[in-house]
């Protein structure tokens, strides 16, 4: 009898750690895939920002005088920006500061270029510019959204590899915490507006 209770007791601690280890795992199955979602949603605003620029660079080659250093400028961030690639389910963090580093430059150029547009009125008066410049002006809120998205799935997965008892799962088939976007170097500091 003794014994049938012994072997009874084994096999429910048995089931329970099996049920335990599952949901474990597949809770961080679950967290990394709606890493790679978001990831997704981050690379396509990415890719829409990337798509207006040769329509807004158009319309602004349409200015026979334009700064051609600064169009080019653009077009080679935009290359640079659309060539950096990462895989969310492996990234680390030197990636996602390549990553980054690559949209910081598009991000530069662009601006650069909307402020030379400052010097040419026909321009700035031009109806398809603005309409471009409005929708990437929006472009820049959506990426804005779906970093902060990347990183609360991001924050809610190292939760996940970092909590016990599912650590010990992430320990034992090699699930590890993965980066965050960070705040580019410097962007604690208020822009300084000089209209001299």
């Amino acid at each position: 009898m003794k014994k049938w209770k012994t072997l009874i007791i084994i096999a429910v601690i048995v089931i329970i750690g099996g049920f335990t280890l599952s949901n474990s795992y597949n809770g961080l199955v679950k967290a990394e895939e709606s890493i790679n979602s978001v990831w997704g949603n981050v690379e396509s605003a990415y890719q829409r920002r990337a798509d207006l620029i040769p329509n807004l660079v158009n319309t602004v080659k349409g200015q026979a005088n334009f700064e051609q250093e600064t169009i080019t400028q653009v077009i080679e961030a935009r290359a640079k920006a659309t060539q950096t690639h990462i895989d969310p389910s492996n990234a680390t963090e030197e990636q996602l500061a390549q990553f980054q580093q690559a949209q910081q430059g598009l991000n530069s150029a662009l601006s650069r270029l909307l402020v030379s547009v400052e010097r040419y009125p026909e321009l700035k008066a031009n109806e398809g510019f603005l309409n471009l410049q409005a929708q990437i002006e929006g472009t820049e809120n959506r990426i804005n959204v779906e970093r902060n998205n990347f990183n609360n799935a991001v924050k809610e997965y190292n939760q996940k590899v970092r909590q016990v008892p599912t650590k010990f799962v992430a320990l034992l088939f090699g699930f590890e915490t993965k980066p965050q976007f960070k705040a580019d170097a410097g962007a604690e500091k208020a822009p300084v507006v000089n209209f001299n």
